[in-house]
């Protein structure tokens, strides 16, 4: 990590410290609609998520990461009208899923950053936490042999603090809207498709965060305004602290040491990729919900010809399209990276504040 002066690192400080302040006020904005929290082992992995309208994704999204070894929900409905509540009450049951509604504005939360802020403040401190959105499957190389309890102890052997990954978009071939799905279904059997470059990244001033563009939505909708194409680098497993904060989604977090974490396609520690099932067949119908709401960007004004562009039902598809099979094809090309004999990590780095 590049040094910064001293009004940098205090200007940061204040930052993250407001950051803390809005996700500690941000708990007035939340209902608790079941409160499991105390299931919550020692060592438990939670999961945390913040989602509307995701009752065909949640079936398969909860089981994968139950078989992966997750093993508390910490969910945020925001006013979903599917059924995802009735669905998270059920699931509840289980005593594995604690869960929370809220009508306030996503936007206004910096896009429910506050919400999970505050669930990972409370609850998740000294824990293992994947903040994750419902459209995400976390994988990496050797997940077959190392669940999500092995991975994680291999990283505190190492002293990495956290789990970056490359958010991939996976595609379908032929025009959006027209494959089938069917809830509890595989996404990657519907989203088959990637493209495996190119992928490019910067450190950016003065948080030392990354900024990784590039891949299938760079591709297709910002061709002529790269600058604008969503940003690709994530750092969703971290073992949390009460004083930690995501500042942009899970892209950058302070205090500004965590963010060199993750190096993108170009780093040498160990890393994964976050298969992203946007474009499964409702994409069409939510991008004329979400343009009407304009809850997703910082300036929705900017981005309406993103939605009207996937209204038309594009296809994404190209001969250079790459069909997924594996975390370790996606190793092979660079996009992840796993665990080998020359894995080290500089100690005498945690819990600095």
């Amino acid at each position: 990590m590049p040094k910064i002066s001293l009004m940098a690192a205090y200007r940061l400080r204040l930052k993250r410290r407001r950051c803390l302040w809005r996700a500690y006020r941000a708990k007035r904005q939340l209902r608790c609609i079941v409160d499991n929290t105390t299931n919550i082992g020692r060592n438990d992995i939670l999961v945390v998520v913040v989602l509307r309208n995701e009752a065909q994704r949640l079936p398969y999204f909860l089981d994968y990461y139950r078989r992966l070894g997750a093993a508390h929900f910490l969910v945020v409905d925001n006013t979903s009208e599917d059924g995802s509540l009735a669905l998270l009450q059920r699931e509840a049951r289980r005593g594995d899923l604690s869960l929370w509604q809220t009508h306030d504005s996503y936007r206004a939360s910096r896009f429910g950053i506050d919400w999970s802020g505050w669930l990972l403040m409370h609850y998740g401190s000294g824990h293992w936490c994947l903040t994750v959105d419902a459209d995400e499957l976390l994988v990496y190389p050797g997940m077959d042999q190392m669940d999500l309890p092995m991975l994680t102890q291999r990283l505190d052997q190492i002293g990495l603090e956290g789990f970056g990954a490359l958010m991939l978009d996976l595609y379908p071939k032929g025009p959006l809207g027209t494959q089938e799905y069917r809830a509890g279904q595989d996404p990657t059997e519907v989203l088959r498709w990637f493209d495996a470059s190119p992928y490019h990244a910067v450190r950016q001033a003065p948080q030392g965060n990354l900024w990784l563009q590039g891949g299938a939505r760079a591709r297709m909708f910002f061709a002529d305004t790269p600058e604008r194409a969503p940003t690709l680098n994530k750092i969703p497993l971290m073992r949390w602290h009460w004083r930690y904060a995501y500042t942009n989604a899970t892209h950058a977090l302070l205090p500004p040491r965590l963010n060199a974490i993750y190096g993108g396609t170009e780093g040498q520690a160990p890393s994964g990729v976050l298969l992203h099932t946007k474009f499964l067949p409702e994409i069409v119908s939510k991008s004329k919900q979400e343009r009407s709401r304009a809850e997703h960007f910082h300036n929705p004004t900017l981005f309406e010809g993103y939605y009207a562009q996937i209204e038309t039902k594009p296809d994404f598809w190209h001969p250079d399209s790459q069909e997924y099979h594996s975390p370790e094809q996606l190793a092979e090309l660079g996009l992840c990276r796993g665990f080998d004999a020359r894995t080290t990590v500089a100690g005498g780095q945690r819990n600095q504040f």
